[in-house]
């Protein structure tokens, strides 16, 4: 049952908590709310003010799963604060570990203030979960697939636009770094595993996945440098930076070139240019 009271006052503390700079919002030279606006919490839950407004004041309908989701996430909260929340909605809150989509308040904190740097969070089976405006305007928006496909390591074996992200020369390689990295996440996690479950989905669809597959490769590392193709500003050669959440299993990526180098130059121009090369 839904604690309508406690729910409420539960969002007005942590609202209340929050600045605008925890979340990357300008602060302003007249703003007097302490902590965000309840409108400014709404978008970053991606729901209408309204609906927000009505949860701090005891109204409205029970939210949905999805819904307790969203606002977790958009306040930064804590696994336990998450939990807590599903909870006082009347809800069973979601499981930990591996499967979780959760991101931890410090890992967003840090994408937060990437602004002007390409960055994205992952799970452990490529699946992103959050980027940065510069990782939006590099790659494409990688939160936008749905199902299987939402695994970069499944789309390389079944979706050729993934593959003109990256210099045909590397193509060999990233199959069996994906093959491998696969291999290992079904040996991790188990044979009732999602990782599991996308290998059974390969092996059915991709003659290259089954090929690399048999091969039990182990332990095929990314490069340091990736070598990624844009549409228009063509090849950059990026360092690549992982920062590891290890209780959720999340992976923070960021992407930086070399200062004075020509995909330094490129990554500054992409600022300028933005996602507006992606469909």
């Amino acid at each position: 049952m839904i604690d309508r009271a406690g729910l409420a006052v539960f969002l007005r503390r942590r609202r209340e908590a929050l600045q605008p700079e925890d979340v990357g919002l300008p602060r302003g030279p007249r703003r007097r709310t302490s902590g965000l606006r309840r409108e400014e919490v709404a978008a970053l839950c991606h729901m209408s003010a309204d609906y927000y407004s009505r949860l701090e004041r005891e109204r409205g309908p029970q939210p949905s799963t999805q819904m307790l989701a969203s606002i977790a996430q958009g306040l930064h909260l804590s696994l336990d604060e998450r939990d807590h929340l599903f909870r006082l909605a009347g809800h069973s809150p979601p499981q930990r570990g591996a499967a979780s989509e959760h991101i931890s308040p410090g890992l967003l904190r840090i994408l937060d203030r990437l602004d002007d740097t390409p960055a994205e969070i992952v799970t452990e089976l490529g699946e992103t979960l959050r980027q940065s405006p510069l990782g939006v305007a590099l790659t494409g928006d990688s939160t936008r697939y749905t199902g299987p496909a939402r695994s970069r390591g499944y789309r390389w074996f079944t979706d050729p636009d993934t593959r003109r992200l990256y210099a045909p020369e590397d193509h060999p390689f990233l199959t069996r770094m994906y093959a491998s990295g696969l291999r290992g996440l079904v040996t991790l996690r188990g044979p009732g595993s999602r990782a599991a479950h996308l290998a059974e989905l390969l092996v059915e669809q991709s003659e290259e996945f089954r090929t690399a597959w048999d091969e039990h490769e182990i332990g095929v590392r990314p490069h340091d440098v990736k070598r990624l193709v844009h549409p228009e500003l063509g090849l950059l050669e990026l360092h690549c930076q992982t920062l590891l959440d290890p209780d959720q299993a999340h992976l923070l990526f960021v992407y930086t070139a070399v200062p004075g180098s020509e995909s330094h130059d490129k990554l500054r121009l992409l600022s300028v240019i933005g996602a507006q090369a992606f469909p």
